[in-house]
């Protein structure tokens, strides 16, 4: 059974409900890679913050690898074959669907049987539309929408704040949403996917045919 999560932001640890389903799900702990979204810069705090959300949760590893440019393509491609779980990071979802694509990682981690997770950038790229704008955080000349890896049939907004981003869904996501369902969240919260199963983790909204809904939480 295929287990994503799609995450916001923690600006902290993650809640107690997150960390309990976490923990059931991730039973095999051998190595996570984690897969940059910023992959030329070479930091080395580079996954340090989602690393530190793991380890608050008590999920140990026994090996720890993140895939950037330093990595080539070919042990890339065998570390997510090899994964346990594989964490898309956040940073610039732009540069990391553009990375995903050149290494040809996409459909390695469709096959995989590994839990998937993304944290911002990372859950919007896990799901099989991004959305891209200026008003929306990204540094682009026009509004697009792309394709992303496509884990499950619907598209992630990040970040999205109801009071200040209302003209942005209004104006530039109802198109997409009369597609396919757009589920925003913001910060310290999540969606998880297990097989045919959604669960909700905070606040999280569903946009559907240009409308706008809060989700109720269920986990």
């Amino acid at each position: 059974m295929k287990t994503h999560y799609y995450l916001g932001w923690f600006n902290h640890f993650f809640p107690e409900n997150l960390k309990s389903v976490l923990q059931e799900d991730i039973t095999d702990r051998k190595s996570v890679v984690m897969i940059s979204a910023n992959p030329s810069s070479y930091e080395e705090e580079d996954g340090a913050t989602e690393q530190s959300w793991l380890d608050q949760a008590g999920i140990l590893f026994d090996e720890y690898h993140l895939i950037n440019n330093h990595v080539l393509k070919e042990d890339a491609q065998t570390l997510i074959q090899e994964a346990s779980v594989i964490f898309l990071l956040g940073g610039d979802p732009l540069k990391q669907i553009a990375f995903l694509k050149e290494y040809e990682l996409s459909e390695w981690i469709k096959k995989s049987n590994a839990v998937v997770m993304g944290a911002s950038a990372g859950a919007i790229n896990m799901s099989v539309k991004g959305f891209g704008s200026e008003s929306s955080g990204f540094k682009v000349e026009h509004s697009s929408v792309y394709d992303g890896i496509g884990l499950d049939d619907f598209s992630v907004l990040a970040h999205f704040d109801l009071e200040n981003n209302m003209d942005l869904v209004q104006r530039e996501l109802s198109p997409l949403s009369e597609e396919i369902n757009i589920y925003a969240s913001n910060k310290d919260c999540a969606v998880r996917v297990l097989g045919d199963r959604m669960d909700i983790i905070s606040d999280v909204y569903l946009i559907s045919h240009s409308k706008i809904h809060k989700l109720e939480e269920t986990l």
